[in-house]
């Protein structure tokens, strides 16, 4: 996912916090995995901890795991999400 992405969302979210704060704070939280991610990789190698690898890249993944996710369940229709249509 491209950061340009990333910011658009969560822009979308800033301006909607009100009527959607759970999914406010589900994104920092994404947003906070995928930093954890790339800031892991440095003391991962320094202190030679490799199984670490796996869960940083899951974390850097994060977001785009998620916007995945709650894509395939909008076009299911299980579960709205009005900023996959705010471009």
């Amino acid at each position: 996912m491209k950061l340009e992405e990333m910011q658009r969302i969560k822009q979308w979210l800033v301006a909607h916090q009100r009527e959607h704060p759970v999914e406010y704070h589900i994104w920092d939280a994404m947003l906070t995995l995928w930093l954890a991610g790339w800031v892991g990789w440095l003391p991962a190698f320094t202190f030679d901890a490799l199984w670490a690898a796996p869960l940083l890249a899951v974390s850097m993944s994060a977001p785009t795991l998620y916007v995945a996710w709650r894509m395939r369940e909008h076009r299911l229709r299980r579960l709205r999400c009005d900023w996959l249509c705010a471009r």
